[in-house]
């Protein structure tokens, strides 16, 4: 039975908003290509709102390696996480919403972590903006507002997507109640991956059209399991933050850590490690009642560098001599840190430094740091 919403317009008079079919499926394709905040990243992620990157409409998946495209997924989004989000639409009068969508997403996730590649992905996305006559770096540096850098933010992806973290998203104007249950229960079952359902339901009275987007899978039990919960509540801790560092980049990059770590320890007050969905340690000296940063490690094998702290107190308040540390790091193999993030928060791969000398290229960096401190 269809739904009736009421709109109260300026005039003070009530609009009656009649539930309504989209006319085709590229209609609702389109809507979400146009508008990707209708999936609503708040309903997900009500701590921290999802934000969405389109990457293209119609990504190809292969079956096999170097062949052709056996499927077309409608659309693929990545989060501000790095969090591949595989999104299929179909409308409610589609006989394939009932159950045949979700062997359908399935082929789709399982094949594109195997076949796809993060060269492929970026391609894609440069290609789509040319489309619509945008710049790619313009795109990607709004999107990510300064919280990364986008070579970092291209390599957490490929990490996530190699990991098999990714996000399974059918859309629709009605999800049926049989596939709602199927969403619900299998979300309980995954991870590191995710399905969801995401209905957005249109509404259309006197010239108005208002779009309804409700989240399905998003139990309290999927939370509890995926340890959503426990990170808006809890600190990660050096146990925690070693093991998801393992599962995400391997043992390498875990002793690299532990390396810095022990290195910088007695140099520092104490290390704060953060909460959320990603992990972070973050070596803090406390001076009377300044605390003086330096870097972060991210559990998906992020360094990521201060200049943003350090360019309150001197004598890094100096943008010169900000610019001579970022010259000292670019000398690290792999490491191009751009000059005009001397005021942000940039980030490399903590993969650069497995290697024994580049490792100590980065020690030494920050040993000199340490000796510029003015501490009186």
């Amino acid at each position: 039975m269809n739904e009736t919403i009421f709109l109260l317009n300026q005039n003070g008079e009530l609009v009656e908003m009649n539930e309504s079919t989209y006319l085709t499926e590229d209609l609702l394709q389109k809507l979400l290509a146009d508008y990707p905040a209708l999936i609503s990243g708040s309903q997900i992620n009500p701590e921290r709102p999802r934000r969405w990157l389109l990457i293209s409409r119609e990504f190809g998946v292969p079956d096999e390696k170097d062949t052709g495209q056996r499927w077309s997924l409608d659309h693929l989004f990545i989060d501000q996480d790095g969090i591949p989000t595989l999104v299929e639409v179909k409308r409610s009068t589609d006989t394939r919403i009932r159950r045949e969508v979700i062997g359908q997403i399935f082929d789709y996730a399982s094949n594109a972590v195997s076949y796809w590649t993060i060269d492929e992905i970026i391609y894609r996305f440069e290609e789509s903006c040319k489309v619509t006559n945008l710049d790619p770096s313009t795109v990607l540096n709004e999107f990510l507002q300064d919280e990364t850098d986008s070579s970092s933010f291209w390599e957490i992806t490929k990490t996530n997507l190699k990991a098999g973290k990714i996000r399974l998203l059918i859309i629709a104007d009605t999800i049926p109640k049989e596939l709602q249950r199927i969403i619900e229960f299998l979300n309980e079952q995954m991870n590191p991956a995710e399905i969801l359902g995401l209905e957005i339901k249109q509404f259309i009275g006197q010239d108005l059209k208002t779009l309804v987007p409700r989240v399905i899978g998003m139990t309290s039990n999927a939370q509890s399991i995926k340890g959503k919960q426990k990170n808006t509540e809890e600190h990660w801790t050096e146990q925690t933050l070693n093991a998801e560092l393992l599962n995400l980049r391997g043992q390498k990059e875990v002793e690299t850590a532990r390396k810095i770590l022990e290195w910088i320890k007695p140099k520092v007050t104490y290390f704060y490690y953060g909460v959320g969905r990603r992990g972070s340690v973050a070596p803090i000296l406390k001076w009377k009642t300044t605390s003086i940063f330096c870097f972060a490690i991210w559990t998906d094998g992020a360094v990521e560098i201060y200049f943003q702290h350090m360019k309150s107190r001197p004598p890094f308040d100096n943008e010169e001599k900000r610019l001579e540390l970022l010259d000292r790091l670019n000398q690290i193999k792999g490491v191009n840190i751009p000059r005009e993030k001397v005021n942000a928060r940039p980030s490399f791969p903590i993969s650069l430094l497995t290697d024994k000398t580049e490792l100590q290229k980065f020690i030494d960096t920050f040993n000199w740091y340490w000796s510029e401190q003015i501490i009186t």
